[in-house]
């Protein structure tokens, strides 16, 4: 009987690797794909993006907002808040005014038609979230609200999530 011990195998890790449906976010992953892929195409049935809803939601329901302080609230870079300014512009959905004679100084606001947008994608928001939570009992739905709203102010998660 051989009393030789085999040595360990450099390739692997003298711990054990877990398994890859171990971690709270691959299943956070997982559900947030789908929640999201379904109102992105819900939303894109519109013609407009989910950058776009969420700037559009952030004007209602009259709000005269600074293409700066939608920059600030959003999270977004100033040019990605220009493009989708001038996307809503071009669209119906939103309006710039300048305020007084200084042309750097200016204002958003939502059109008659981009109210009525906003509306119809909220609605389409909260059935999105009726279909992937509203089978979890009020306690449970709260606590799992709870909880991640705790993440992000641990984690100092702020912008809003916009892809």
């Amino acid at each position: 009987m051989s009393t030789e011990q085999t040595p360990p195998d450099p390739q692997l890790p003298p711990f054990p690797v877990s398994e890859l449906e171990a971690h709270l976010g691959f299943w956070l992953r997982r559900v947030s794909n789908q929640v999201s892929a379904r109102f992105t195409r819900q939303v894109e049935a519109h013609g407009v993006s989910v950058s776009d809803w969420v700037a559009l939601r952030r004007l209602y329901p009259d709000a005269q907002v600074s293409p700066a302080a939608l920059v600030e609230s959003l999270g977004m870079t100033k040019g990605a808040i220009s493009k989708v300014i001038d996307r809503l512009e071009a669209r119906g959905l939103a309006a710039r005014a300048r305020r007084g004679d200084d042309r750097r100084h200016q204002h958003v606001t939502l059109t008659d038609d981009g109210r009525a947008l906003v509306i119809t994608l909220a609605q389409l928001a909260d059935e999105n979230d009726a279909h992937f939570f509203g089978h979890l009992p009020p306690d449970t739905h709260d606590a799992l609200l709870t909880t991640l709203r705790e993440l992000s102010a641990t984690h100092g998660l702020v912008a809003v999530p916009i892809h």
